[in-house]
């Protein structure tokens, strides 16, 4: 019994060694050693309580606890940290006692979870390519970090009066929204990969693009084999994980817009500036001579207009030694400024459109969360924008000034296309739940004594509960989801009761 007592107190250091940290392949090797011996313990444990049941049986007693042993077990956990209440259920209810039929069944589940990270280590020592993207993964930045980093290079104050400061910054900016763009391209991976791949190594690819050099471990799986995983102290299971790159989404949408109007409001200054200049009045210096002869009035006057004409001839012959590349070059713009007039003002007419386009939309979506009805005037108006743009000619003054434009608008217009997704498929979701509400409460009302109608109530909750947390805290719809969920899980744990007797 005393050896048992020993054995049963390390049980929280043993189970918590029962993980898979993915990252170098030497660490993972050793860590199928560190499996392995804590196997052999949860065996020899095993074998003691089989012992002691045995020795119970043959006293005709009742069935054995240990009241003290594993409340030494757990007194263990919060001093190891392990209190996230998604990883406790790794070691079961914090019950005070435990039978040892029941402790026998939960050492059973630790060594088959044992088992399980081993052959998920073999799998992943045997593919080379998966090896090799595993430790690609490594060497770059968490989503978390690389987000916190970008969103505060966003943090600029312009400089709105010196016109070399604000083309640095727009540089800088312009160069944040491209990497905020990569951002979302690799969120796109993470979240597809996860969700629809069907291979645990598939999956194990996207949770590491997603976690970076910050590294993750299998820890367990829970009570409905959804995997639970840990990184920095932090246990999160695979839909944590597809949530957050939902939030992540969405906040680098609202980043790429906040750029945008940086960007706006710098090309604005730079441009009041250059006007400012251009309207200085040119401030001549005279130069007064004193005169040491005197000259009569009309000999001044003769001497003036033969040096005004010989200023004239001068100007004119330099014209006509403009060298030939340059007399073209300026027929060319005499011509296009003669020919593609009309098309030259509708190009413009067509920028400035495009522009008080762009701005409308982003005032529209400043300051979310905002109903769907918004999100899609803004997607909208950026729409118009990136056609009117498109539309320019290339010959036209504007040109160059509008493909800079496009591009930005087009990264806008693929983020709010991303958050009219996220809206829409959180509004569907808040619809489907309320239906499935009145459906439950109609199965009880027109059947109250049957317990098929009881069971299936008690599924149209449990579907409407879960479409409810499905919905991302950001949207708009988040709110009145958050109101609906206690009354929705207090009908279904009603329902549930109701159903067991």
């Amino acid at each position: 019994m005393a050896n048992l007592e020993i054995l049963v107190s390390e049980l929280p250091t043993l189970i918590q060694s029962l993980k898979l940290t993915i990252g170098d392949s030497n660490e993972i090797m050793e860590q199928i050693i560190t499996i392995n011996n804590a196997q052999e313990k949860l065996r020899n444990i095993k074998k003691l309580i089989a012992q002691e049941l045995q020795f119970d049986r043959l006293k005709n007693s009742a069935i054995a606890t240990l009241p003290r042993l594993i409340t030494v077990a757990t007194l263990f956990i919060p001093r190891l940290g392990l209190v996230d209440p998604v990883i406790i259920e790794k070691f079961g209810n914090s019950e005070t006692k435990i039978s040892l039929t029941d402790l026998q069944s939960k050492i059973d589940s630790w060594i088959e979870w044992g088992y399980f990270l081993q052959a998920i280590a073999a799998d992943i020592l045997s593919d080379v390519k998966l090896v090799n993207q595993l430790n690609s993964d490594i060497i770059h930045p968490s989503i978390p970090s690389e987000f916190k980093t970008l969103a505060e290079s966003l943090k600029i104050s312009l400089d709105l009066k010196k016109s070399n400061i604000l083309r640095h910054q727009i540089q800088q900016i312009g160069n944040c929204q491209k990497q905020l763009l990569q951002l979302q391209e690799k969120l796109n991976y993470i979240f597809n990969t996860i969700k629809n791949s069907r291979s645990l190594l598939n999956i194990l690819l996207g949770v590491s693009a997603f976690y970076g050099k910050s590294g993750f471990a299998l820890e367990w799986l829970d009570d409905d084999h959804e995997l639970i995983i840990s990184s920095e102290s932090k246990f999160q299971e695979l839909t944590d994980i597809l949530n957050d790159c939902d939030f992540f989404q969405e906040q680098i949408s609202n980043l790429i817009i906040q750029a945008d109007t940086l960007i706006e409001q710098a090309e604005q200054a730079l441009k009041n500036i250059e006007q400012k200049i251009n309207k200085e009045p040119i401030i001549s210096q005279k130069v007064e001579i004193a005169p040491k002869f005197s000259t009569p009035k009309i000999v001044r006057s003769a001497l003036l207009i033969a040096s005004s004409l010989l200023i004239l001839g001068f100007c004119g012959w330099k014209i006509q030694e403009q060298s030939p590349e340059l007399q073209q070059i300026s027929l060319s713009l005499t011509q296009e400024g003669s020919a593609i007039a009309p098309d030259a003002g509708a190009a413009i007419a067509n920028f400035k459109s495009a522009q008080k386009l762009g701005m409308e939309a982003a005032s529209l979506v400043q300051k979310p969360p905002h109903p769907l009805k918004v999100w899609q005037q803004a997607q909208n108006k950026w729409h118009q924008a990136i056609i009117l743009l498109d539309s320019i000619p290339n010959k036209t003054s504007v040109y160059d000034q509008a493909e800079k434009k496009l591009a930005y608008y087009q990264i806008n217009y693929k983020s709010i296309s991303q958050r009219v997704l996220i809206e829409k498929k959180a509004l569907a979701n808040l619809e489907s739940a309320q239906k499935l509400a009145i459906e439950a409460n109609l199965f009880v009302k027109n059947s109250p004594h049957s317990q098929l109608s009881q069971q299936q109530a008690q599924d149209k909750w449990q579907q409407a509960i879960n479409l409810l947390k499905a919905i991302p805290e950001s949207t708009f719809v988040s709110i009145q989801a958050k109101e609906m969920l206690p009354i929705y899980e207090t009908n279904y744990a009603a329902i549930s009761q109701i159903y067991q007797y």
